[in-house]
């Protein structure tokens, strides 16, 4: 019975694929979500965000209106926090399908001097108002030169000349299509509270509809002061407001209070509900990428035929030619060695600081694995960003049940470099645990301090704090000496040749070490330069990244170019520390896949041939 059961499971989720994949790509993290008629939309605030300052804070930082029944937080995940994501309830409300205009919302009190100030400030450093409706961030056009520009949120106000004004009245614009019974119900993490009937259910005869987009055009309207009196919220505005974009009216003064209204209209679309992201995920300069892939395919053909060339010229003919020779002839050219065979008593020496390598190496297997899924997982949609702070989430889940790989990679290292000894097995692994995480909460928590200073949202709460730690020991440490523990019982790799006691002397350099680093390193870098252009954009500017078949393309040919590469006070700081933490993971992953194919290709080459 119980087999029964779990194939009656299969065929139905079988089924529900190949319905979603007959009405479109489903994004998984929510669903559709039905309002009929005269049914309330509630719109969402999320953390006002600035390109040129990258700190988030709170959308109640400022003199906004606030809802009646006071400021709620919506449920946040841990990619949500880390990432300085607020979402909070908003006094704005639409009632499907019914168009309103000059709508009073509110009006606050006098601007304080601090007040005044912290507005100015905040336009000044170009802050954007990000809303949401129905899991939808509002989208914003605007015309330069001919062409559309298309963005998440709007600013604050605007400067001109000499004075400030901000935009109080909002003409919001929500697309919707008419809710279809054929599409499958299937449950999701969306934040809709209501539950979607299963397949099956016969479909309602009243009229439904979904939203499939959310548009908002910001302007700064004066108020009539003598209008606004006895107005309460959502009461109609008396006198008709003209939403001219292109005007501003608003200026802010001290001691005096703003107003805000709003309208929305609702238009019937022909875009579907599985295609209501395609408007934020549409990435332009598709071109682009592929001329990124591209660059990446030359760069790895030119490294291929200098290893190619390399290979066949000196290391082939010479393992040919000694395998034509008889024993005799062999052992008397063992004895004249030239060339790559001079170093054979010294290519499998121990490095001075054994396990630090093994420590690095171990923290790049798993940073690296930990790349590969998540990308993996993303290109399939299951991290889309119709659920925000999955990728985070994700990314973090991934790494600590990757730790049993580092741990068992870093310690089967130790014991090959040991040649089979177990001594001291538990403290690599104990580092590998400790590592680049004690690093990375070193760089976090010091700029989470410049945060808190900042009374910024992107400030990780202290209780986040205890969940990562606990998190940290809990999970990733006992899984990382798990994996030191098989990597313990593993047969060590055995070395093809024997290493002198005595180590060869090593000739001077002719070039300074880090030069040649730079020169190892740039090859690398012309493989990614362009996406990480992209990447960098969607997490300094705030677009939305999601291109992430083109990522994976750039990633295996990153770990190719790299297997063949065998030789303002505050925001400054926040940048300066998240890149050297982006770096330390590149550096350790890269560096990974260079070592160890660069070992690979050693082990196999002296094992070719008998040299002792």
């Amino acid at each position: 019975m119980e087999s029964f059961r779990n194939m009656k499971i299969w065929v139905l989720l079988i089924f529900v694929a190949f319905v979603q994949l007959g009405q479109g790509f489903y994004l998984p993290g929510s669903y559709p979500h039905k309002y009929g008629i005269g049914d309330y939309l509630n719109m969402k605030v999320n953390s006002l965000t600035s390109i040129d300052t990258e700190i988030p804070f709170s959308y109640y930082s400022l003199p906004f209106c606030q809802p009646k029944e006071g400021i709620k937080d919506s449920a946040e995940n841990l990619g949500e926090l880390l990432m300085g994501d607020r979402i909070e309830n908003s006094p704005y409300r639409f009632k499907m399908y019914t168009n309103e205009s000059d709508i009073f919302l509110c009006q606050t009190k006098p601007l304080s001097a601090d007040e005044f100030k912290l507005l100015k400030k905040r336009i000044d450093e170009m802050y954007q108002v990000n809303v949401i409706l129905d899991n939808l961030p509002a989208i914003r056009y605007t015309k330069k030169d001919g062409f559309v520009l298309r963005w998440t949120g709007y600013p604050v106000g605007v400067k001109v000349q000499d004075a400030y004004y901000v935009f109080n009245h909002l003409k919001f614009m929500v697309l919707v299509h008419k809710y279809e019974d054929n599409v499958a119900r299937v449950m999701g993490t969306g934040d809709a509270a209501e539950v979607i009937p299963t397949i099956g259910n016969a479909g309602s005869s009243v009229p439904g509809y979904m939203v499939v987009g959310f548009e908002v055009v910001p302007c700064s309207f004066q108020h009539n002061a003598d209008s606004l009196k006895n107005l309460n919220m959502y009461d109609k505005y008396p006198n008709p407001i003209n939403c001219d974009p292109g005007m501003v009216a608003m200026a802010i003064k001290e001691n005096e209070p703003l107003a805000f209204t709003y309208e929305v209209s609702f238009v019937e679309s022909d875009i579907k509900w599985p295609s209501r992201w395609d408007a934020y995920l549409k990435m332009e300069g598709s071109k682009v990428h592929w001329f990124s892939i591209l660059n990446s395919l030359m760069v790895i053909t030119f490294l291929a035929g200098i290893v190619l060339v390399i290979f066949l010229r000196t290391v082939r003919r010479d393992l040919t030619r000694y395998e034509e020779l008889d024993k005799e002839a062999q052992a008397q050219m063992n004895e004249e060695l030239s060339g790559w065979k001079l170093v054979v008593g010294d290519v499998f020496r121990a490095p001075t600081n054994p396990s630090l390598l093994c420590v690095m190496v171990g923290d790049g297997v798993q940073i690296l694995g930990m790349a590969v899924v998540t990308i993996l997982f993303a290109a399939l949609g299951f991290m889309s960003p119709a659920s925000r702070g999955t990728l985070i989430t994700g990314m973090l889940f991934f790494f600590m049940i990757l730790g049993i790989v580092a741990g068992y990679v870093a310690v089967r290292l130790w014991r090959t470099i040991l040649c089979g000894a177990n001594k001291g097995w538990f403290s690599v692994a104990w580092r590998v645990a400790c590592f680049f995480p004690g690093v990375s909460f070193l760089i976090l928590t010091i700029l989470n301090f410049l945060l808190w200073g900042s009374k910024s949202t992107g400030a990780i709460p202290f209780s986040l704090f205890v969940v990562l730690i606990l998190l940290w020991f809990c999970i990733s440490v006992p899984l990382t000496l798990v994996g030191g523990y098989f990597g313990a019982r593993a047969p060590h790799i055995e070395y093809p040749v024997r290493t002198n006691q005595i180590p060869r002397e090593i000739p001077a350099q002719k070039y300074p070490s880090w030069l040649l680093v730079l020169g190892a390193g740039t090859l690398p870098f012309g493989t990614l330069f362009i996406e990480l252009f992209f990447i960098m954009s969607s997490i300094w500017m705030g677009r939305v990244y999601y291109v992430f078949g083109f990522l994976f393309v750039v990633l295996i040919l990153l770990v190719v170019v790299c297997a063949e590469s065998l030789s303002g006070p505050v925001s400054a700081t926040l940048y300066l520390g998240y890149s050297l933490f982006m770096v330390l993971a590149i550096m350790l992953a890269t560096g990974t896949v260079g070592f160890l194919s660069s070992f690979w290709f050693v082990h196999y080459l002296f094992s070719s041939v008998k040299l002792d």
